[in-house]
């Protein structure tokens, strides 16, 4: 665990978009402390986002802060909810856009029983299409309006939350199969996809409109995504279930784990393009690091993607 290292900046005025954040997440807190410092916040959840944000404003301490709270359901998995959400978004909230957090992901299959990948409707493994090929989606579908805000004031950004499990990730599995399926380097495969998103982002809009994106590793965190991971376990998620409180004592809260997305998403002059970790740059893997997978990812992506 380490002690908090976003330090308050005023956001006054600022419209922030944070996924994911349903009670006991990092999206919660990330969320919570953005109010908190005066942004309009709006959070997204798979499933009764009204619950989410009801439980955030009972969290702040004023009238006004929970005003500036709003929600609304997002699932990445379709595309017609995430076509759905930024079309919400443009007609209810403007065409500016200062901060998007991607903080919403999954991590299934913590003991690996599954032998062949799970897929969507569409026909994409289940992580890969949540973690990386639904936040693409959206980001892409927003850049307008951050493009908007960063010509406007000189600074908005994307945050991408990743995982050191991008290590497991392989640039030969962005584009075809090429081991046996496995469900944490499938999960490694869709961070590592995020990391060289936002390598491509930077390229493509910090010089070009303002527009700085930033990814990151939170930590060891005790949120609901092991739970549901180790869900239809068995003895396993009982046992997990029962030892809870003794996880959650080495572990950082949620609270102590949002710190470092706050930072990309707040820090004044902060350095677009890098992996943080910490609150500090960190490095990221040799596959990470090959700029010529970024862009070809970039252009394979928009084929997989809805025109």
């Amino acid at each position: 665990m380490s002690a908090a290292c976003a330090n308050p900046v005023d956001l006054a005025g600022k419209k922030i978009i944070v996924t994911g954040a349903t009670p006991g997440s990092l999206g919660f807190e990330t969320a919570r402390t953005l109010v908190s410092w005066g942004a309009c916040v709006v959070v997204t959840a798979r499933s009764n986002p009204d619950a989410a944000a009801e439980a955030l404003r009972a969290r702040l301490q004023d009238a006004d802060a929970r005003r500036r709270v709003d929600a609304h359901k997002l699932d990445l998995s379709h595309n017609d909810s995430v076509a759905g959400f930024t079309r919400w978004f443009a007609g209810t909230h403007g065409d500016r856009l200062d901060v998007l957090v991607n903080n919403a992901g999954i991590h299934l299959d913590l003991l690996s029983r599954w032998k062949e990948p799970h897929l969507t409707d569409d026909g994409f493994e289940i992580q890969w299409r949540t973690n990386y090929l639904g936040t693409a989606h959206l980001t892409r579908l927003l850049v307008p309006l951050l493009e908007n805000t960063g010509l406007a004031t000189g600074d908005a950004r994307i945050v991408n939350v990743v995982s050191r499990l991008h290590f497991k990730g392989s640039n030969d599995d962005l584009f075809e199969t090429t081991r046996p399926y496995n469900s944490w380097t499938a999960y490694g495969n869709s961070k590592l996809a995020l990391v060289h998103m936002t390598t491509e982002l930077q390229r493509r809009y910090a010089q070009k409109s303002q527009v700085h994106a930033y990814c990151l590793h939170p930590g060891s965190v005790f949120t609901n995504v092991a739970a549901k991971g180790l869900e239809g376990t068995g003895v396993v998620e009982k046992v997990r279930n029962a030892l809870s409180p003794i996880e959650a004592f080495f572990l950082k809260t949620p609270e102590e784990g949002a710190q470092t997305q706050i930072y990309c998403a707040t820090h004044p002059g902060l350095r677009g393009g890098l992996y943080y970790d910490e609150c500090q740059p960190a490095e990221v893997s040799e596959d990470a690091a090959a700029v010529e997978v970024a862009a070809r990812l970039w252009a394979d992506t928009r084929a997989w993607l809805p025109a």
